[in-house]
């Protein structure tokens, strides 16, 4: 069930108002029950794939509660071996499966036979929260649960079961256990939200997208400023997608009282990588540097094991977006990136000043990777990199896809959602009045400006 829908918006009339109306202690169970509805809309079967990792979890999380010693560490590593397995089997088998097959035929050796799974959607994002818990509960952050409805609920709660935020334990499974009582205000934030996710998701992603997608699809047939003018604006296609995503989870969590962590904080205003990677899918972003980075070391090692560190933790998020050369690719050009500029931080090379020209550095440099992230092929972005770069046939030859006029709609759109973010980010405390206000704006905006082909959101395939 795609939240840019007409269904959607009739389940989550229903959901919430029946929420509120039945007694505290039948919500968790609605909850649980509409949100396995939600997730079984995509494939019905798959809901048997979550189930096992809840199962396995909240029994290891008990186990590793009582447990002392090495069978801590015991109960711990099953808990990991069965997520990373299910990850194994439904997301990488084939992939390095199909490279070992493309190495061996070289030598005329065996072919293992490809499994042809379909991913089950949105399923690095709940097993990375299974797995936070587990770690957790070993570190002795968080108690085990032992209302295993509820920890059920911590995984599957449908705002942000398919992509996130990735939550932690402790801050989400304390709300679930509580009664949440109708808050106006809180109520009244929440569809402010979802009014501000849908627009970026609807009246700028998806647009964007038109433009996007058949010039990646065919870049031979393409001019290099075509090609420019894709990149930029999939950088926006990218985060008003998966930023809207997260507003929406977050303001549909909100309207039913539970707090969800905020996931993205205008990125593109970062004056460096280390910084765009605290504003950008942040839930992410510190999930692997709490559980990957500084159980290596983090920074406190050397500095060549700092940059290994990186690398490493770079390169398996480029793997954690999906099972494709591209996104390893893009996971190490950013680690690159970040090793660039730690080495400026050691040798104390400081850029004083600009700081306009800070951000656009930056922002171009993002821009770039992207395009490995985007591109069908690790090939295929080579290619884009090298057409831009010589300035092949440095002219405007995409108007069949998008006359002139849209082009400079669509940059006007992205100019007016910076600038509303800039504003929204000052305006520390709004009415109820201003919310309601801005809300009705923008459904408005969303009706008439709106791409009602209800794509699917971006990361919706990792």
């Amino acid at each position: 069930m795609l939240f840019n829908s007409l269904l959607f918006l009739l389940f989550f009339l229903v959901v919430t108002s029946a929420y509120y109306l039945l007694t505290p202690k039948l919500r968790w169970i609605w909850l649980l029950l509409v949100s396995c509805y939600f997730y079984m809309y995509f494939k019905p079967v798959y809901i048997l794939i979550i189930l096992f990792t809840i199962v396995i979890d909240y029994i290891a999380g008990l186990l590793i509660e009582k447990a002392q010693g090495s069978n801590k560490k015991f109960f711990l590593l099953a808990s990991i071996i069965a997520n990373v397995g299910v990850l194994a089997v439904f997301k990488y088998f084939d992939f390095f499966a199909g490279n070992i097959n493309f190495l061996s035929h070289h030598f005329n050796g065996p072919q293992i036979p490809l499994l042809h799974i379909l991913l089950p959607i949105g399923l690095s994002f709940h097993t990375f929260q299974a797995m936070s818990y587990t770690i957790e509960v070993y570190r002795g952050n968080q108690k085990a649960e032992k209302h295993f409805g509820i920890y059920a609920l911590y995984v599957l709660f449908y705002p942000q079961m398919v992509a996130g935020p990735i939550e932690r334990p402790q801050h989400i499974l304390p709300q679930l256990h509580r009664v949440n009582q109708f808050n106006t205000t809180g109520f009244i934030t929440g569809i402010f939200l979802i009014a501000i996710g849908l627009f970026k998701k609807m009246v700028i992603a998806d647009r964007l997208g038109m433009f996007v997608d058949p010039v990646f699809n065919n870049p031979h047939g393409h001019s290099a400023f075509d090609l420019l003018v894709a990149v930029y604006f999939f950088a926006f296609q990218i985060y008003c997608d998966f930023s809207g995503y997260s507003d929406i989870a977050v303001g549909a969590a909100l309207t039913l009282g539970i707090e969800l962590m905020r996931n993205f904080n205008m990125p593109y205003l970062s004056k460096n990588i280390a910084e765009f990677w605290q504003r950008w899918h942040i839930s992410l972003s510190t999930w692997f540097r709490d559980y990957v980075y500084i159980p290596l070391g983090g920074s406190r090692v050397t500095f060549t094991v700092t940059c290994i560190n990186i690398l490493v933790v770079f390169i398996i998020s480029g793997l954690w977006h999906g099972a494709n050369w591209k996104y390893l690719v893009w996971g190490l050009v950013h680690g690159l990136l970040l090793i660039g500029y730690q080495l400026l931080k050691k040798f104390e090379i400081h850029v004083k000043g600009f700081s306009y020209l800070q951000w656009i550095l930056t922002f171009n440099l993002v821009c770039l990777a992207w395009i490995f992230f985007r591109a069908n092929t690790v090939t295929e972005g080579i290619f884009i990199l090298n057409k831009i770069f010589t300035l092949a046939s440095f002219h405007y030859t995409a108007a069949s896809i998008m006359p002139w006029n849209e082009i400079f709609y669509c940059i006007f759109i992205i100019l007016a959602l910076l600038g509303g973010e800039w504003y929204l980010q000052r305006k520390a405390v709004w009415s109820k009045r201003g919310m309601l206000l801005t809300t009705a704006i923008l459904f408005i905006a969303c009706y008439f400006l709106g791409i009602f082909n209800e794509a699917q959101f971006i990361y919706f395939q990792f």
